[in-house]
């Protein structure tokens, strides 16, 4: 049984490679022709987490599970918050033949399938990316969208400015577009065309009333009912997209918020991102319309990717 570890899924899974992959498994999912449970998730001390992703990417398919931990305090050690691995079986015997590093896997597949949704949402023109937060999954987040958008200006906020700050010249010399730091959140969405909210926040950061018509939004920070990043106002007002229509259902915790507030029913959520990609449903409808994508992450967004790494290394020379 072949190992990918953390390197080399760095390595080898560009974003070039990543956002077609997980374009098509979304469509896949939406379509029906995956299989998998509702990830399973295990609360732990201090706000960490365990979670179980079992699914397969068809009938016949390869097939598979994510264990993923969470510990979101590991960022401040310099340490990856998702540590985990991903078990990869053949489809063909059954038997497990590839584990790949998962932390490295979800980092860039979350950021890839965000790009996937900016790419179909986003105006064609929008340019000025805000970032809420500066931790890893900003850093992938930029590198993402800067392929399926030409930006021209990036915003950042984050609740240590000098962090902020470090992690802004870090990334301007990375992209090459200016990067400026802000000490409040509404500066920092002002004027932005696409906005990603990637924070652990427990109560919103986020206020409708911030965001300028025709802004895309991706909410990636909560992944799990109970913490939020935005307020019912902006969940309200936008043309609301799912990854998974039943992963929001049950643990889109945005979503929930303002459902039990009654403030929307179930039909709020419009489409998932796969039946966007398809053209089953209309995605953006006008130049004015906020969009927002609400990303929980997906089991076949991360087998794909991965069986993509292992399939590529057995047809290469050197596998």
């Amino acid at each position: 049984m072949r190992l990918i570890d953390r390197e080399e899924v760095a390595r080898r899974l560009t974003y070039d490679m990543a956002i077609p992959i997980v374009r098509e498994a979304m469509i896949a999912l939406s379509a029906g022709t995956t299989r998998q449970h509702l990830r399973s998730i295990i609360p732990l001390a201090q706000g960490r987490m365990f979670g179980i992703m079992p699914g397969a990417l068809g009938e016949t398919a390869p097939f598979g599970a994510k264990l993923i931990s969470v510990f979101p305090d590991n960022f401040a050690k310099g340490v990856q918050s998702h540590q985990g691995v991903i078990v990869l079986f053949d489809p063909q015997t059954g038997a497990p033949v590839c584990v790949v590093h998962a932390g490295e896997v979800t980092a860039i597949r979350t950021a890839a399938a965000s790009a996937v949704a900016t790419h179909a949402l986003a105006r064609p023109e929008a340019s000025r990316l805000a970032l809420l937060g500066y931790g890893e999954q900003a850093m992938t987040h930029a590198r993402a969208i800067a392929k399926v958008r030409k930006l021209s200006a990036i915003s950042v906020w984050g609740r240590d400015a000098a962090r902020s700050q470090a992690f802004a010249r870090k990334l301007d010399t990375e992209i090459g577009v200016p990067v400026v730091t802000h000490a409040e959140v509404e500066p920092a969405v002002g004027d932005a065309d696409i906005i990603c909210t990637l924070t652990p926040a427990a109560e919103p950061i986020l206020k409708g009333a911030w965001v300028a018509p025709g802004a895309h939004l991706n909410l990636v920070g909560s992944s799990y009912a109970g913490p939020v990043e935005v307020d019912n106002d902006l969940v309200i007002a936008s043309r609301f997209i799912a990854d998974s229509r039943e992963g929001v259902l049950r643990q889109g915790a945005e979503f929930l918020r303002a459902k039990e507030a009654g403030l929307i029913g179930d039909d709020h959520i419009v489409a998932e991102i796969g039946e966007v990609l398809s053209g089953k449903i209309e995605g953006r409808r006008s130049a004015e319309e906020i969009t927002a994508y609400k990303s929980l992450g997906h089991v076949v967004q991360d087998l794909a990717t991965a069986w993509a790494l292992h399939v590529d290394h057995e047809a290469s020379p050197q596998g």
